[in-house]
């Protein structure tokens, strides 16, 4: 099994919850504020007509209206012109393009002109509350498709809000590290109520336009090709003296009395605390809230304004926003994505190789992006078992709401099984992923070579072994067979997982990369194109992970501490310890012996955990490792029973004396311990070019290591860290433990970064290429 692809897939997303928090923030993110990030064929500008004593002013910046400082002061100009306009009784303000407005610029906050917080102030707020809530005449807001962050908070501003069923409505704006800033801390819980505001703020959960109505967000619902007309007959009704001017800055109906809301925000808090623990911003939301309770909503707009400046100042906004661009950028690839005339062509069938629980996601994975799937094994039964767990996958989306049953039936259709061959013809791609063997693999390939296309790209799931090793048995060594072979490094389970390692030897064609870096934004995966090499990038930055921890236990630390240090203050998902414990100590065994292989001259080789292996503590599995677990709720606690073998461990280690003290060590001092070594091996895969580029390393280690996306991935973090007090720290270690110095030994790019200043994440300069 790809033993491998499994370590890496439990250290990314442990517990479950983990890959559905990073990758809901990219993706969300995506979603929410693509607007921003895409170049329009047009100027930024709010339309003005008056139809029937209404003016109509339309948001009108494709694709999706984002609020660019220019379609602002258009907005408002036009509003001002409204309400100067005699033949004008009420205001409507909707969206071109199917859509009202999808947030805030986000090309503002990477505008060094705009200054903190993308220019973001109180002016903004002084005029939706001068000229869109407060003016003389009414105005409605007319809303399809989505009203996210800045474009709901101008929704929420108008005196009334009309939408098309459907329509998403929400603040994702902490999933940035930033606050609602155009007033939504006041009005959101002055609309919909102060519990569930702090729930849509905090999680960045939208709503649809059904709930709002029920909530009081949405004041009436219409049909598409009836949302304006429908929105100028309120807005009439309303100049009419028919039916109520809401104002929702000032309203205090749906607030509770002010010692119930304080409560409600005091439980708030600390859930935020739980969610996001030690991250400033959260809280910062919620005190700009709690002002406006306690002070009124003009006053919660001034200490908003205080409070979201200061959070686009911490160094969290900007590890998100690095992150947001960053996972955007790895489909742009030198030398692939740039060849003038270079177009990607098209995959209608993948031929997948192995139907385990690698393979089986992997073709899940390609029938729900609409692909053909071959889905070859080796006999009946191992073919049956894959076409079933394919089934099983699609039906598992079903039962959650993801997918209908008609849609499911329809994608397994596309999966069509052999034991041979025959229809590998079809194939504009093989994907192998077969055990990790490297004579069953190159057997493979030989025959993929005879079987398919000359054009078909043949590439394998393997997550160490070298490249050109797996086709070295193909007979035509030249650039025909040489071009097309290429990794293509899933994570399991593939359908689920958001990253794709693309793997190219030196010889791999920049054909068969752009068609890959196609399909894998076809199947939903974000991909990064690295080098070949032991461990590719993502296991290899992380091999010193473990051995860094290993190494602490071995001087004398509490394996327990460590594991609270690393997950409960650095917020990986878990600690390497208890991570071990989950994937096995036999896997752990395994994966480590190829790096001892590889990087001989820099590892740390302990007795510890094949001390586990020799005591049968494989971990979960078999109910004690590093832990004992609860055979009913599987809940890991500590184990007295480890204490002989940590002995034994040390003891052979001989880093401290018997009966002497270990070194004191604070929690900032283990964590340095922990991950300056994988930072050091971070800047060999950046030297060595096995990435594009280092932002391409900061998207994989969030989505592939669980890295903590609110520090902006490895080099992001480690360049906030500082490459000199890195360099300074491995030395340290390095002097603790003279023998093992090598482990600790900063790489040339780091030293040469500390030295001159140079940011880690600059990369190499084009004159000095290591």
């Amino acid at each position: 099994k790809n033993l491998e692809a499994t370590y890496i897939f439990i250290l990314t997303l442990l517990n479950t919850w983990w890959i559905i928090v990073v990758w809901d923030l990219v993706h969300s993110l995506v979603l929410h504020f693509r607007a921003g990030t895409q170049m329009a064929s047009m100027q930024p500008e709010a339309q003005y007509r008056v139809d029937g004593g209404v003016a109509i002013i339309t948001l009108n910046y494709p694709p999706l209206n984002a609020l660019h400082p220019q379609l602002l002061r258009s907005l408002f100009d036009q509003l001002r012109r409204a309400h100067d306009d005699q033949t004008v009784r009420a205001i409507v303000v909707t969206g071109a393009n199917g859509n009202f407005c999808a947030g805030f610029d986000i090309n503002q906050f990477q505008n060094p002109s705009a200054g903190s917080g993308g220019g973001i102030d109180n002016k903004i707020n002084d005029a939706i509350c001068e000229v869109l809530e407060g003016g003389p005449k009414p105005t409605v807001s007319a809303i399809q498709g989505v009203a996210l962050g800045g474009g709901l908070e101008v929704a929420m501003g108008c005196n009334a809000r009309v939408c098309v069923p459907g329509t998403k409505l929400g603040l994702p704006e902490l999933q940035l590290g930033i606050i609602p800033g155009f007033g939504g801390t006041q009005r959101l819980p002055r609309l919909v109520g102060l519990a569930k505001a702090a729930e849509m703020m905090l999680t960045s959960t939208p709503i649809k336009a059904e709930a709002g109505l029920k909530l009081g967000l949405v004041d009436a619902l219409a049909p598409a090709d009836q949302l304006v007309s429908t929105a100028k007959a309120l807005a009439l009704d309303i100049a009419d003296g028919k039916k109520p001017r809401m104002y929702s800055l000032t309203r205090t109906d749906k607030l509770p009395p002010l010692g119930e809301a304080l409560a409600i925000l005091d439980m708030a808090r600390a859930e935020a605390n739980k969610r996001a623990r030690g991250l400033r911003h959260p809280q910062l939301c919620l005190n700009a809230i709690q002002a406006g309770i306690e002070n009124g909503g003009s006053a919660g707009l001034v200490a908003e304004g205080s409070a979201f400046g200061e959070a686009a100042s911490l160094d969290t906004h900007k590890a998100l926003v690095h992150i947001f661009f960053a996972q955007r950028s790895t489909k742009k690839v030198k030398g692939v994505t740039d060849v003038p005339g270079l177009k990607p062509r098209q995959m209608k069938c993948v031929a997948v190789l192995g139907g385990g629980l690698m393979g089986s996601g992997i073709a899940t994975a390609l029938v729900l992006a609409g692909v053909d799937v071959i889905l070859k094994e080796v006999n009946q039964n191992f073919l049956d078992g894959g076409l079933g767990r394919i089934k099983a996958n699609l039906q598992s989306r079903v039962k959650k709401g993801a997918m209908s049953a008609d849609a499911a039936a329809a994608a397994l259709a596309r999966v069509k099984g052999a034991l041979d061959y025959n229809d590998f013809r079809r194939a504009d791609m093989v994907i192998e992923a077969v055990i990790e063997d490297i004579g069953l693999k190159q057997r493979i390939f030989a025959d993929l070579e005879k079987v398919c296309r000359p054009d078909a790209i043949l590439s394998t799931n393997t997550s160490t072994i070298d490249i050109d090793l797996v086709g070295a048995k193909m007979e035509d060594d030249g650039a025909k067979s040489a071009g097309r072979l290429l990794g293509a490094h899933f994570f399991s389970p593939a359908h689920v997982m958001p990253l794709l390692e693309i793997v190219r030897t030196s010889r791999t064609s920049p054909q068969a990369l752009l068609d890959t870096l196609a399909l894998s934004g076809r199947i939903k995966k974000t991909p990064v194109v690295v080098g070949n090499c032991t461990g590719f990038a993502v296991n290899r930055v992380f091999f010193p992970y473990t051995m860094s921890a290993v190494l602490l236990a071995d001087l004398g630390l509490d394996p327990y501490r460590i594991d609270a240090v690393v997950a409960g203050k650095f917020g990986m998902p878990m600690g390497p310890f208890r991570l071990n414990d989950l994937v096995g100590s036999d896997i752990g065994l395994h994966v480590g012996a190829n790096f001892v292989t590889s990087f001989s001259e820099r590892v740390y080789v302990s007795r510890l955990i094949p001390l586990l292996n020799e005591a049968k503590r494989l971990g979960e599995k078999t109910g004690k490792g590093f832990y004992k677990f609860d055979s009913k709720t599987r809940k890991a606690s500590p184990d007295p029973e480890l204490a002989p073998l940590l002995a034994e461990s040390r003891k052979d280690a001989g880093l401290i004396k018997e009966g002497a003290k270990p070194p004191a060590l604070s929690d900032a001092d283990i964590l340095d311990f922990i991950f300056f070594p994988v930072v050091n091996e971070g800047c060999r895969v950046v030297a060595e070019g096995i990435v594009d580029k280092p932002a391409d390393l900061d998207v994989a280690s969030v989505m592939a290591m669980g890295f903590p996306a609110v520090r902006g991935g490895l080099i992001f973090w480690a360049d906030l860290v500082g490459a000199q007090r890195i360099v300074a720290r491995l030395r340290q270690f390095a002097a603790l433990v003279p023998k093992h110095a090598g482990f600790f030994a900063p790489c040339d790019y780091l030293v040469k970064s500390a030295e001159s200043g140079r940011k880690l994440s600059a990369g190499v300069p084009a004159t000095s290429r290591l």
